[in-house]
């Protein structure tokens, strides 16, 4: 039995009247309780994306840096304190755990630096482990800590695990550009009907939109599907905040590397081996300060909602309407002189 998926390039969102001065009145504040953030951007959990300096650039900015777990706790603590004594609370400070293993005795030392999310991260969140951990992180914490939890693909492992213990859900598999989750194991589902598909749930834990947003249209359209923040990882890549050295290769072009934490060369980096291979590791333009792709995003984002007409992410979600576009309209959709001879 097939039914059909979309991708964000399959939609449109139709504009509508709106009595908006200027898209600096819209306001791009959302709940990730008990906090509200007034930026709806997370850096993702990954190696080349999410360290000191990323997490405290996206506090200062009012967004949130998810501190990978690629590491010994020693350094992710390290990481974690240096982060703290420069963002602005524990809201701006999160950090990733697994399911296994040490993970436990991992959450309890991050909560006590001072951490107040903590990321359950792992590949498929819809999964018996994640079901055991956060039983076993919501009896250690509480209501101390938000349990952030993922990834999944369907409203059932949505819902699934809210009822297990998780504050917000991460929802997307095998949509991120260095996955490769869908072509090594057959598996996946468009991010954008994920979270059409589990934004039809009951329960409001915030839908976390990750993987497959490739511009701040796509940041609009996840939100406007039903999302609470989107997490972005290779749109942030490349920049002065993200881990590693900036090297020059044979053109002279600047790079950096940027990785997926499935692909083979950081699975043996943090665990000393690797297992089957679900996303790749490559290499990327330099792009300075990654103030200015922020900046950017967020004002991309706040027109989007202009254009329906809308002040904040609720009445997007209430006003959006929706169309399909065909491959000829995706062209017309894009800057398309450059495809031009």
């Amino acid at each position: 039995m097939f039914r059909d998926s979309l991708c964000f390039d399959d939609v449109l969102m139709v504009p509508k009247y709106s009595d908006i001065p200027t898209r600096e009145d819209v306001d791009l504040s959302s709940e990730l309780d008990p906090w509200t953030l007034g930026n709806p951007i997370l850096s993702s959990p990954m190696d080349s994306i999410t360290e000191v300096d990323m997490a405290v650039s996206m506090a200062q900015h009012d967004c949130l840096g998810v501190i990978h777990r690629y590491n010994t706790l020693d350094q992710q603590l390290f990481i974690v304190n240096q982060v703290l004594s420069m963002a602005p609370n524990s809201a701006h400070c999160a950090a990733a755990v697994g399911v296994t293993g040490d993970f436990s005795e991992r959450a309890e030392a991050l909560v006590k630096a001072g951490v107040g999310v903590l990321c359950l991260d792992v590949a498929h969140g819809h999964h018996s482990l994640v079901k055991d951990a956060l039983r076993q992180l919501t009896s250690q914490f509480g209501d101390d800590v938000h349990l952030m939890a993922g990834n999944v693909a369907t409203l059932e492992g949505y819902e699934c695990l809210v009822e297990w213990g998780a504050d917000s859900v991460r929802v997307g598999i095998g949509g991120g550009s260095i996955c490769t989750t869908r072509m090594v194991t057959g598996h996946g589902v468009p991010t954008f009907q994920s979270i059409l598909d589990c934004a039809r749930s009951s329960y409001n834990a915030p839908i976390i939109a990750d993987g497959g947003i490739k511009t701040s249209g796509d940041c609009v359209k996840a939100l406007a599907a039903g999302a609470g923040f989107v997490m972005l990882g290779s749109m942030l890549s490349g920049t002065t905040e993200c881990p590693g050295s900036i090297f020059t290769i044979a053109n002279g072009e600047k790079h950096k590397v940027y990785r997926g934490m499935a692909s083979s060369d950081a699975q043996v980096k943090w665990r000393g081996k690797a297992s089957a291979p679900e996303g790749v590791s490559t290499t990327v333009r330099y792009r300075g300060g990654v103030k200015h792709i922020l900046r950017d995003l967020y004002k991309g984002i706040q027109s989007g909602l202009s254009y329906s007409g809308c002040r904040n992410i609720k009445e997007l979600q209430e006003n959006v309407e929706w169309i399909r576009q065909t491959s000829s309209a995706r062209q017309e959709s894009s800057a398309h002189i450059l495809s031009r001879g």
